[in-house]
């Protein structure tokens, strides 16, 4: 008999220890998520990636719908293979905050046309092909956010020297990864020889924002799957003459067996309200196997549905962000500007 009762005893005690574990457990994953969820990405003015290539380190905020989109027009021209190519196009982005502030999902592709003229030691020939130059969906996630992860840095009472001072901790960037696939259907003419249709594409997204100067860094690996793969790198230097009115300049370097160049892009962007971007923009590149110049115009649209736990935002993390929000609001009213968050 006190046998058995020291079995139920010990079994009891099992059993309460196995439920507070699991309860443990499940409120660790609570807080996790929480975390997660709070650090958000949400801005009240639409946060584009257009008119440059970069993407930016910040996503477009959990249940945001954002469209990117323009037309595109130029020429390729190469002196040694005598072709001309004049192009016309539609470039589009589709993006969708997904399941937590941090991740996004996004469509990016363009349609290209081209008029193309051959000529061959005085023969000339000419031909036309359309189709998409380029489809891929992928997924973006921001690791590492500083203005979430640093603690906030208040100002020293005792110099004014020392607040002055060049604060280094303004070189740590944002830093997102980002995992894609390209996709082709039918007959592509813009897929090199022996291409396959669906190929990896990754990239590593670095962001840093100085008041109204923001720095976009993008290390990409594209057709990773592929004999002829491409290493590309690209900077944008987005900078705000006004809350409403910024310019941008960019750099991107293609490094490939295929085709490898060097590629300046200038342009600006106009925001009326709070959803709604245009923006124009242009590019040249540096040699002649081709040349390449073209003109762009766009538009950036959010559908915004975004909502907030309002649990969450009584938590503490919730606490934290609306003063970080409140200091930002009397920043503007003091100095007449925003920050810009990624893109322009």
């Amino acid at each position: 008999m006190q046998i058995k009762i020291i079995i139920k005893l010990l079994s009891l005690r099992e059993t309460r220890h196995s439920m507070s574990l699991k309860n443990r457990l499940t409120s660790l994953a609570f807080f996790v998520f929480a975390g997660l969820t709070t650090q958000a990405q949400y801005t009240e003015t639409i946060n584009s990636n257009r008119p440059g290539q970069s993407q930016g380190a910040f996503a477009v905020g959990n249940n945001v719908i954002q469209l990117e989109t323009g037309a595109y027009m130029g020429n390729d021209e190469h002196s040694g293979l005598g072709y001309s190519h004049d192009i016309w196009g539609i470039d589009y982005q589709l993006r969708y905050g997904l399941l937590m502030e941090r991740l996004e999902i996004n469509l990016t592709g363009a349609f290209e046309n081209q008029d193309q003229t051959y000529n061959f030691l005085g023969t000339v020939e000419e031909r036309n092909i359309r189709n998409f130059r380029s489809n891929t969906l992928g997924l973006k996630y921001l690791v590492y956010d500083p203005n979430v992860s640093l603690p906030e840095e208040k100002p020293n009472l005792y110099s004014w020297k020392a607040n002055q001072r060049f604060k280094w901790r303004t070189l740590i960037p944002a830093i997102s990864v980002y995992a894609g696939a390209n996709f082709a259907f039918g007959d592509n003419p813009y897929l090199y020889p022996g291409e396959g249709k669906y190929t990896p594409k990754a990239a590593i997204i670095t962001q840093n924002n100085w008041g109204r100067t923001v720095l976009v860094l993008n290390l990409i690996g594209d057709r990773l799957s592929e004999e002829y793969r491409s290493l590309i790198g690209i900077a944008t230097v987005t900078h705000a003459i006004t809350p409403q009115f910024a310019i941008f300049g960019e750099y991107q370097g293609i490094n490939s067996d295929v085709y490898a160049d060097d590629i300046l892009r200038g342009g600006a962007a106009y925001l009326f309200g709070t959803n709604f971007q245009v923006d124009v923009s242009g590019l040249i590149n540096f040699k002649n196997t081709p040349s390449r110049w073209q003109l762009a115009a766009g538009i950036s649209w959010r559908v915004d549905l975004h909502e907030v736990d309002e649990f969450l935002e009584d938590s503490n993390e919730g606490n934290q962000r609306k003063a970080r929000s409140e200091k930002m609001s009397r920043e503007r009213e003091d100095d007449g500007d925003g920050e810009n968050d990624g893109g322009i």
